[in-house]
């Protein structure tokens, strides 16, 4: 697979074969993995590219993807490339008791938007799931999908937390999730499960994400808020990735891993960047706090070198899409919230 990218992406069909491109070094990693693999919570937004790079990278193993798929479109397209598909509600444990035990699973499945209100919904779905996938795959492989949520903000002037940092987030939601890592850190301990735990940073696809909200915000001539300035974004093409790679460095006691870009993005100027493409002033509300969710990369570059993707072409790749009309998923990231509440 060629690791040479475009310089503008203009269709969905260009978009989401860049998204599921494999790196060589996946292709090599995922060869010498034995078993095929089984991705939990495949119908959300970064599940169905990831199954098929899956897929594309290690052509001769089984990809399954589970969901309850409530966009049956979704469903079509995975089988059209490929990955077998079962539909299950991972809430029901006699569902889960009954899946195939692959040797390999990518646990992606969770809940945050509209957790204020459902309070108990979210800590079911970031909690009791994982408790009971972790039970009923513990001869299995898992790389499990975390947030940097989990993490309290951290000083803008330092290199952000560390995996080895004390989580303390705010927020209920950010809290279940540090619950999600603690049910498969428990059933690890009791099962001797190989795991990888991977807190995420903002995932970039031109549709959704942090560059999406600021980009359009500044087309749409709304204020970009900046209290939370700071953050830490990735390819979501890379993202899933070295997602798939970390089943190799799978362990008990769990292997951690901030998943992420290196740079400590700032918001303000990545909208006046958006301003230069589209011959707009931006404005601002709010004013930069000196703490922000931001990551030490460093364990991620070293294991898996720098993202294929760096950030300037993200900001380019989404202002071409947007100002080109590119779908939106409307599924905006709340970068901006600092208490936790989405």
């Amino acid at each position: 697979m060629s690791d040479t990218f475009p310089d503008a992406i203009h269709t969905e069909d260009d978009l989401e074969e860049l998204l599921s491109r494999p790196s060589e070094a996946l292709i090599r990693t995922l060869a010498g993995l034995s078993g095929d693999i089984s991705i939990l919570g495949v119908g959300g937004k970064m599940g169905p590219t990831l199954a098929r790079m899956a897929k594309r990278a290690a052509p001769d193993k089984r990809v399954i993807g589970v969901a309850r798929f409530s966009e049956p479109d979704v469903r079509e397209k995975l089988e059209a490339r490929g990955i077998e598909t079962v539909a299950a509600d991972l809430l029901d444990a006699s569902a889960v008791a009954g899946l195939e035990k692959t040797e390999n699973v990518v646990f992606m499945a969770g809940r945050k938007f509209g957790s204020s209100g459902d309070e108990s919904l979210t800590w079911a779905m970031n909690v009791h799931v994982p408790a009971i996938v972790a039970e009923a795959y513990r001869e299995s492989r898992i790389a499990l999908f975390s947030t940097a949520c989990v993490y309290p903000f951290y000083d803008i002037t330092r290199q952000g937390a560390r995996e080895d940092e004390v989580l303390t987030p705010p927020g209920e939601y950010a809290n279940s999730c540090v619950g999600r890592e603690r049910m498969f850190e428990h059933f690890a301990k009791r099962y001797g499960t190989r795991v990888s735990i991977l807190r995420l940073s903002y995932a970039i696809d031109m549709r959704y994400g942090v560059l999406h909200d600021v980009g359009r915000a500044v087309m749409e001539g709304r204020p970009v808020p900046v209290d939370s300035g700071h953050c830490n974004v990735i390819w979501q093409g890379d993202a899933s990735d070295i997602a798939l790679q970390s089943l190799a460095h799978a362990a008990n006691p769990p292997f951690v891993l901030n998943l992420s870009g290196p740079e400590l993005a700032n918001v303000r100027n990545i909208a006046l960047r958006f301003g230069e493409h589209f011959g707009e002033t931006p404005t601002f509300e709010g004013s930069e706090q000196s703490s922000a969710w931001i990551v030490d990369t460093s364990l991620q570059q070293r294991l898996f070198g720098y993202p294929r993707v760096p950030l300037p072409r993200l900001v380019d790749w989404t202002a071409t899409w947007l100002g080109a009309g590119g779908r939106s998923l409307g599924k905006p990231t709340h970068f901006e919230v600092r208490d936790g509440t989405y």
